[in-house]
């Protein structure tokens, strides 16, 4: 009897043990459970740590809670002005609420890369090139707005949309750099053109104040002649002294009388 006894408690351990591995589960941190029983939802949603089941009954789907980058491949489309582009972008989301996201979509990662790309060619379609190439984050808010709008009874919140690259055609790349380089050469010239003013200015006032003070003039003919005896191999020519120059000719206008 006792032997009985022994027995069927044993087999009752044995098959306690196996209820319990076969009910047990980890969900780990960054994850949360959802139970289905016989194809229902069952409970609240599981939080992190040990939990138990119904063997053959429930089944306990895991979550993802962390952040997911999602790559959207390049979508080509035509802009308002007219320009053929390629744009591809990069989506930050993450599921908020873990029975919505297995319940209302089948995929919510294919729901959200979907998303993304036709809301990228809506918004390729509304902008101008510049748009694209220059104002940014203005166009990353608004693909963040057409996604998260759906994604939010899905239970995912979109967390940031950034657009990577811009590509052009060729023929547009060159155009553009024409008129980088036609614009350069343009404002050089201005530049040019704006040093030549200032410096005439400066050159002018200079003539008046020496032309006042002919002293002044001779000593900066002076110091020109040591500055040009400085270099070598030069041939140094001495103009007439001006104030020579100026007694000849007041000589000439007043001729003196025998």
């Amino acid at each position: 009897m006792l032997q009985e006894l022994l027995t069927v408690a044993a087999a009752a351990g044995s098959a306690g043990v196996l209820y319990v591995a076969s009910a047990a589960r980890v969900v780990k941190q960054y994850e949360r459970g959802v139970v289905f029983r016989l194809g229902r939802l069952a409970g609240r949603v599981r939080e992190p740590g040990f939990t138990m089941v119904v063997p053959f009954v429930d089944r306990l789907h895991k979550v993802n809670m962390q952040i997911v980058t999602l790559p959207v491949p390049a979508q080509e489309g035509i802009t308002r002005d007219n320009v053929t582009v390629r744009v591809d972008a990069v989506v930050y989301f993450k599921v908020v609420d873990a029975a919505n996201a297995l319940v209302r979509v089948e995929d919510y990662r294919f729901a959200v890369s979907q998303m993304a790309q036709t809301s990228l060619r809506s918004i390729i379609g509304k902008s101008d090139l510049d748009d694209l190439l220059s104002d940014r984050e203005k166009l990353n808010q608004g693909l963040e707005l057409m996604i998260d709008s759906p994604a939010v009874g899905w239970g995912v919140q979109i967390d940031r949309v950034e657009i990577k690259d811009v590509s052009l055609p060729d023929t547009m790349k060159r155009s553009m750099a024409r008129q980088a380089e036609a614009d350069r050469e343009r404002r050089a010239r201005v530049i040019n053109a704006d040093a030549e003013l200032q410096a005439s200015k400066v050159l002018a006032e200079a003539a008046r104040e020496m032309s006042e003070t002919p002293a002044a003039l001779q000593l900066r003919l002076l110091q020109t002649v040591v500055a040009v005896a400085a270099e070598k191999n030069s041939t140094l020519v001495l103009p007439f002294p001006v104030e020579l120059l100026r007694f000849l000719e007041k000589a000439q206008e007043h001729p003196v009388e025998r």
